[in-house]
Formats: C-alpha cells, sequence, structure tokens
C-alpha cells in the first residue's frame, strides 16, 4: 500500500528531524529536545524504562511475599529473595503489595484489591510479553523511517505501543478476576494451586500450544510487516487500533501460558521471567518446535501433578 503523500512542511520538517539550535538550552534540555526530534529513540527509552520499573516492582513484591510466607512451604528461590536487600517504599507501594499478596480482600474492600491485582498484572504482562513485540516496534519504525523520508506524515510510535497495551490492560482485568475467583479460599494469592486446579491450568496451557488459533496467532506475531504496511496510516485513531490488533494477536498467542502462574505462584518472579524469555525466543524462531515442546513439558507436568494429588 503506498504511503500518503500529504502533509505540511512544518511537519515533515519535525518528523525528518533536521539540526536545529538548541545552544540556548541547559543539558538536559538539548538531550530532551533531541530524543524527542528522534521518534526510535523516544519509544526505545520509554520502553526499556516501564520494562524495568515493572521488573523492579514485581521484585519488590515477591520479596515481600517471600517474607511473609509461611515458613516449611517454601516456593523456589524464596531463600534467594529472602537474601535480597530491602529498600524503603512509599506507603502507597506498602499497601498496593498488600492488597496484592492478601488471601481475602482487606476490611471487604473487594474493589480496591481487585484495582490492585489489575495492576500486577498488567506489570507481569509489560515485564514478560513487551519485550517479545520488540520486533513488531521496531518493523513499525522502520516504516515510519521510510515514509518521513517521503515527507509523509507519521504517527508516533508510542501511539501503537498504547493501543497494544491495551489489550494486556483488558486481559489484566480478566486474569484478576480469575485470581480473586481461584483464591477465594484461605489460600495465599502467591501460593501454588495444587491438585485438579493446577493440573487444569496446565493442561490447558499444554493443549493450547498444539492448536490451530495458537499458530495462527503467533505466525501473524513473526511476521508483522505485511500487517503493519498494508494498515499504514497517518491518523493516530487507526494507528491506535493497529496496535490493539497487534495485541490481540500476541494475546491469542500467550494467554494459556500465563495460565502457568497459577500453578507455579502467580507471584514467581523465577518463572515469570522463563515465560518471557520462552515468549521472546518462541516470537523469534522459525518452525513450531519450541512450541510443542512446551506443550510436551506441561502436559507430562499436567499429568504427574495430578497423580501426586490423587
Amino acid at each position: 500500500m503506498q504511503l500518503d503523500q500529504r502533509g505540511d512542511s512544518a511537519h515533515s520538517i519535525a518528523m525528518i528531524g533536521q539540526d536545529h539550535d538548541f545552544s540556548h538550552l541547559d543539558r538536559f534540555g538539548r538531550a530532551a529536545a533531541s530524543v524527542s526530534r528522534n521518534p526510535r529513540l523516544a519509544v526505545n527509552i520509554v520502553l526499556g524504562a516501564g520494562v524495568l520499573l515493572a521488573w523492579l516492582l514485581l521484585g519488590a513484591m515477591a520479596i515481600r511475599g517471600a517474607e511473609s510466607r509461611v515458613p516449611g512451604i517454601d516456593a523456589p528461590g524464596d531463600t534467594l529473595l529472602r537474601y535480597l536487600p530491602q529498600l524503603p517504599l512509599p506507603d502507597f507501594l506498602e499497601r498496593f503489595f498488600i492488597l496484592c499478596l492478601a488471601p481475602a480482600p482487606l476490611d471487604g474492600s473487594i474493589g480496591e484489591q481487585a484495582g490492585a491485582l489489575i495492576v500486577m498484572w498488567f506489570l507481569m504482562a509489560v515485564a514478560t510479553m513487551l519485550p517479545s513485540a520488540a520486533a513488531m516496534i521496531r518493523t513499525y519504525c522502520e516504516i515510519a523511517d521510510t515514509a518521513r523520508i517521503k515527507a509523509a506524515p507519521v504517527v508516533h510510535p508510542l501511539v501503537l505501543v498504547a493501543g497494544y497495551l491495551s489489550v494486556w490492560l483488558a486481559a489484566s482485568a480478566a486474569f484478576a478476576a480469575l485470581t480473586l475467583i481461584v483464591h477465594a479460599s484461605s489460600v495465599q494469592i502467591l501460593d501454588p494451586v495444587v491438585g485438579a486446579t493446577g493440573a487444569a491450568a496446565l493442561l490447558v496451557a499444554g493443549l493450547y500450544q498444539f492448536s490451530g488459533l495458537k499458530e495462527a496467532c503467533l505466525t501473524k506475531c513473526k511476521s508483522p510487516f505485511s500487517i503493519l504496511f498494508s494498515n499504514w496510516s497517518a491518523r493516530p485513531g487507526r494507528i491506535f487500533r493497529l496496535g490493539m490488533e497487534q495485541g490481540v494477536w500476541c494475546l491469542g498467542c500467550c494467554w494459556a501460558l500465563m495460565l502457568v502462574m497459577f500453578a507455579v505462584g502467580v507471584m514467581n518472579v523465577f518463572w515469570m521471567a522463563l515465560i518471557g524469555l520462552f515468549t521472546l525466543i518462541e516470537k523469534q524462531t522459525t518452525g513450531r518446535l519450541p512450541t510443542r515442546i512446551a506443550g510436551v513439558i506441561l502436559l507430562v507436568w499436567a499429568t504427574a501433578l495430578l497423580v501426586i494429588s490423587a
């Protein structure tokens, strides 16, 4: 699809990023101006900072969870987490952690805890799924660079990212509701779900790895160029919806893997990192060998859990 050649010259010059005189600004101002003239650099900084912040918050929450866990039922990595230094945190973060880790709503504040759980799952999505979307974002930036060379108007890549993340925010609400349902008993939210419930989560995740829907979504995630190019637009709303479409494909590819977190403990940062790494490898690898290997492992794991709990 041919890129739109329209757009006023002032907009084009700004997007092309021609040299400007920022000598009157201080060092911070010059750095900020340089970033603002370079959309690719801006999106890399924002996404890198977002992923790092998500991991820091999740790590701090995992440390709090390890400290509050009943001795004798440690989850993998709890011993290591307890030896990590505690950093002073603002009161609102402490409250946020308490809401996420409490086995039941505090003082009947189901709405407040549900909101905290939505934020928690969204942080998990940012930490584990956003890095795997780097190829899609990089592809958009490459097409945008071509458009700017042709003096065509371009929507900032962060609009695409916002659309992508909006899908995971909606999914986080669904996962938060599922968390409240699964942990309606006295089981701590951080504790692994065992028995038939845990086996069911692993079984669904394992079977989905072999499904046609998984394959279709994974194919879309691996080949974003044709989708981005054929749906190119200079309208922010259209690019936002394009980001949402990419988010739907990513969610369709990875939602079942998120269920594994229920079987290993929702705030198990080690499994979180493993799922994030696997998702990144899966989207970068040709063929379906990693997907099928993961499916076999999950199905064997589900069977073993059923046998043990019988």
